[in-house]
């Protein structure tokens, strides 16, 4: 429910229409705001039908079953209207609306157009059909029609955020960043920390060239949503116009496709309308995005009931499941994903993460094998595969796959820190320099890698490889973080190799007194033994003990 009340005296006819589109909480309420008049509860004049659109139901046969009976009672209910010469305005014009809402839906523009004309006819003074036929043709790429209709329903309700801000979007399809402005800005003043608002003045400051406030805007946007990753390319833009081309490329990694809306009562009264698998999968999805994992669980179960064999159903049940915190239906739904569909990668690959956070390496290696067997480009399932074998003792098969995964995507940084350990792990050191050292180049913000490499340079068991020197300047520039255990350690490794050896066991012992606190003591034992080098005057020669080389990113 929207909030919206059902009016009286409109009859338990349309409470049934509004059951059978499933869509009750906008029967019969003209305005979301109550501004405008009630509805006209007079029969629909000669006049007045003579003045409507012929419509007709589209072809319903790739439509699931499910819709396409939803189709046919709702067809089938306004008829009943349109042959009654008793029908009021209201009803008539509802029954319509509601029409164009389902077929809007299930993505049928053209003929939703039509039904929402007729009921805009009908009810001149109800500001959803204008609003809705402006989304009809804002998706068929119509700017001037989306903008006369969003138009028209802010003239019927001028404080709807969400029409201020799809207009103002309208706008800028059109190149008028001028009219947009006033209306992003009040709709941030009517909504302050609206994230589309404060998106669309980065617009519009891009598009006069203001690139100072784009910025300034689409920071703010960003800080506030940070899932909206649409923002970023239009950071990159404005960051570009600054001259400034390292955080340009910086965002340009970081672009999305992840669309901005504001928050959105008749779009989203919207997408609940249809009773499809397609449609419950999609609730499902926002409501993962939005953190109501216990919802998405429901939303998917609904779907598998209508379409039990969609393994992209079935999955985002796992992932839902998951997020709950029920790693054991989790495991259950993975393992019938794979079941059913066995080429079905994801499903291969949720099931290997799922299986190696449990220790389990061997089965989770069989399910990253084959995924990237479906997929041999699923840069994660590679990902995923490389890391299983190193840290179950088998670098050698882990390094063609960390290849694969630079030469796919070289923005992975977790590709290089991997192959690196793994080439330690075979005593390749040299080499494991040489891939920290141009990781660091390329990523320049993900400290693992630097810290790898000051492991390495501090401690490694190859003369051509340590320089004592080199690793503490490595070392100065990561003690800008928060002190860790590992950093700990390394910064021993590193005055160790420089001779400084009571520096060395002064930064020992605070790092296990540090893993003592954090109640890791399956550390200390390792620990122990580099501290009591140190106390004989002697530095240490393994970087990473093996249960450590062994291990994931950040460990």
């Amino acid at each position: 429910m929207t909030g919206r009340t059902v009016r009286a005296g409109l009859g338990a006819e349309w409470v049934l229409a509004a059951l059978i589109s499933g869509t009750i909480g906008a029967v019969g309420c003209v305005s979301r705001n109550d501004t405008s008049t009630l509805p006209d509860k007079s029969s629909a004049t000669s006049s007045q039908r003579s003045a409507l659109r012929p419509v007709s139901l589209p072809d319903l046969s790739r439509m699931e079953k499910s819709v396409q009976q939803q189709m046919r009672e709702g067809d089938a209910f306004l008829r009943l209207k349109i042959e009654n010469p008793e029908t009021t305005v209201a009803e008539l014009g509802n029954a319509y609306g509601e029409m164009g809402k389902l077929l809007f839906a299930a993505e049928y523009l053209d003929a939703a157009e039509s039904y929402y004309l007729n009921a805009q006819t009908l009810m001149p003074l109800e500001a959803r059909w204008p609003y809705y036929l402006g989304h009809v043709y804002k998706n068929r790429d119509e700017p001037a029609k989306s903008a006369a209709s969003f138009e028209r329903a802010l003239e019927l309700q001028p404080n709807e955020v969400a029409t201020l801000v799809w207009l103002g979007g309208a706008y800028l399809a059109r190149d008028q960043p001028e009219a947009a402005e006033p209306l992003f800005t009040k709709a941030l003043s009517l909504q302050p920390g609206s994230v589309a608002a404060l998106y669309g003045l980065g617009r519009v400051a891009l598009a006069k060239r203001d690139f100072a406030r784009a910025v300034e805007r689409l920071e703010q946007a960003l800080m506030l949503d940070q899932r909206a990753s649409i923002i970023h390319y239009q950071l990159a833009m404005a960051y570009r116009g600054l001259g400034e081309s390292r955080k340009a490329e910086e965002h340009l990694r970081q672009r999305g496709d992840v669309e901005i809306g504001p928050p959105d009562p008749w779009m989203q009264e919207l997408s609940g309308v249809l009773q499809s698998a397609v449609a419950y999968e999609n609730r499902g999805v926002r409501a993962l995005g939005s953190g109501e994992y216990a919802a998405a669980a429901s939303y998917f179960r609904k779907g598998l009931e209508l379409a039990p064999d969609s393994p992209s159903l079935r999955h985002e049940l796992g992932t839902a499941l998951s997020l709950t915190g029920d790693s054991q239906g989790a495991l259950e739904q993975f393992t019938e994903t794979v079941r059913r569909s066995p080429e079905f990668a994801k499903g291969h690959y949720s099931l290997g993460v799922l299986l190696a956070s449990r220790g389990r390496l061997r089965e989770a290696i069989e399910q990253f094998s084959a995924a990237v067997k479906s997929e041999p480009n699923y840069v994660e399932a590679q990902l995923q595969l490389a890391d299983a074998l190193r840290r179950s003792g088998r670098p050698e098969q882990a390094l063609p796959h960390y290849e694969h995964v630079i030469k796919l995507d070289p923005r992975v940084a977790d590709a290089p820190f991997g192959y690196a350990l793994a080439l330690v792990r075979l005593k390749r050191y040299e080499t494991a320099r040489d891939v920290l050292t141009e990781g660091m180049k390329l990523h320049p913000d993900q400290p693992a890698i630097a810290h790898a490499l000051a492991r390495l340079l501090a401690a490694a068991p190859d003369d051509r490889v340590r320089d004592g020197r080199r690793a503490m300047v490595v070392m100065q520039s990561l003690l800008k973080m928060p002190r860790s255990i590992d950093l700990g350690e390394t910064m021993a490794m590193t005055f160790a190799e420089l001779g400084q050896y009571e520096e060395a066991v002064a930064w020992q012992r605070e790092a296990m007194a540090a893993a003592e606190r954090g109640g890791r003591t399956d550390l200390l034992q390792g620990m122990a033994e580099n501290l009591r080098l140190y106390e004989r005057h002697m530095p240490c020669r393994t970087p990473w003990r093996d249960d450590v080389a062994g291990a994931s990113r950040g460990q």
